[in-house]
C-alpha cells in the first residue's frame, strides 16, 4: 500500500489509513511527504484512534509517555514448552471480533503491538525513550498518554472497529450511533501488567528494530508477513516463526538511511530470504 499512501498524499487528500505495515515500512518517506503536501493521515486502527483522541490539543511537549496496550492474546501467560505445540486453531478460538488469520497471529506474537508502537512513532513524531506496552487482557483501555504533570488520559470502549472507523471519517465532530455501549458493570475487574518479553521475543524485536531504524523495521515487516503465512499453512512452528524474524534481521544488510528503492529491494530481499529459511513462498500461494 505504500505507493498508492504516496500517491493520495501527493494528491493532497485527506487519509484515513488502516494498515499499519505501510508506516512500518517507510514511515520516515510517508509522514515528511505528508508534511511537505500538508495532507492529513487518520489512523483507524483501535489502539491509534485511541491515541489520536488523546493527544488532540495537546502540545508535543508535555507528552511525557505514550503507553500502548496489548490483550497479551489467547496465550497469555503459557511459556515456551506449551508454544512448541501450538496450531493456528488454538489462536481462532477468542476472535470475538472477526479480526482476519493474519491478525490474530499477530496479535497471539505481540508483534500487532509492535507494529502500533512503530506506527505512532512516525505518526505523531514521538521520541522512543516516550514508548512503553503493557498487557491488558480485557481490552477495552485501548492506550494511554502521561502528561509532564503527572495526569493520564486515555480513550476506553468495547473493541469495535466501527466506532474508530466512524470517528476517522467525522473527526472531529462525533455521529450519533447505536453501536453497544460500554459499561464498567460488565467489565469490574481491569488488569494491567508488564508483557513476558523472553517468551514473547517479538515484542522486543519490533522495539529494537523502531531503536536502530533504517531499513530494520521494513525487514521486520516483510519478514513477519512471510512467516505468519507460514504458520497459517502449518509450515512452520509457533516459535520457529521469531527465530526466523530475528534471523533475517541479523541477515539482511542494513541500510541507515534507506531511499524509498532501498526499501523496496530490502522488502523483496527479506521475502525471498524469509520464504527460503521457512520453506515456504509467499508468492506462489494464493491466501
Amino acid at each position: 500500500g505504500v505507493h498508492s499512501l504516496i500517491a493520495a498524499i501527493k494528491a493532497r487528500k485527506p487519509i484515513v489509513l488502516a494498515a499499519k505495515s505501510s508506516l512500518v515500512m517507510a514511515g520516515d518517506h510517508i509522514m515528511n511527504l505528508a508534511r511537505e503536501f500538508e495532507a492529513q493521515i487518520l489512523p483507524i486502527g483501535i489502539e491509534l484512534t485511541s491515541l489520536y483522541q488523546s493527544l488532540a490539543g495537546e502540545e508535543k511537549s508535555s507528552v511525557e509517555k505514550v503507553i500502548f496496550t496489548a490483550s497479551g492474546g489467547p496465550f497469555l501467560d503459557k511459556k515456551t514448552n506449551f508454544l512448541v505445540n501450538v496450531k493456528k486453531e488454538h489462536a481462532f478460538q477468542e476472535n470475538t471480533i472477526n479480526l482476519s488469520p493474519k491478525v490474530l497471529i499477530d496479535i497471539a506474537t505481540l508483534i500487532n503491538t509492535g507494529f502500533t508502537m512503530i506506527a505512532a512513532k512516525h505518526l505523531w513524531n514521538l521520541d522512543i525513550s516516550q514508548l512503553e506496552t503493557i498487557i491488558h487482557p480485557q481490552g477495552v483501555v485501548h492506550s494511554l498518554v502521561q502528561f509532564n504533570d503527572g495526569s493520564i488520559k486515555t480513550q476506553i470502549g468495547i473493541p469495535d472497529f466501527k466506532i474508530p472507523i466512524l470517528y476517522a471519517l467525522s473527526a472531529p465532530r462525533r455521529i450519533n450511533n447505536d453501536a453497544p455501549r460500554f459499561s464498567f458493570k460488565q467489565y469490574d475487574n481491569l488488569t494491567f501488567s508488564q508483557p513476558d518479553y523472553k517468551t514473547f521475543k517479538n515484542l522486543s524485536l519490533a522495539q529494537n528494530a523502531l531503536e536502530k531504524g533504517g531499513n530494520m523495521p521494513c525487514i521486520l515487516n516483510a519478514a513477519n508477513d512471510v512467516v505468519v503465512h507460514a504458520f497459517l499453512n502449518n509450515k512452520v512452528g509457533f516459535i520457529e516463526m521469531t527465530e526466523i524474524i530475528e534471523k533475517a534481521l541479523e541477515t539482511i544488510p542494513f541500510i541507515e538511511n534507506p531511499s524509498l528503492e532501498d526499501l523496496e529491494k530490502t522488502d523483496e530481499a527479506t521475502r525471498k530470504f524469509t520464504s527460503e529459511e521457512a520453506k515456504f513462498s509467499l508468492f506462489y500461494n494464493n491466501l
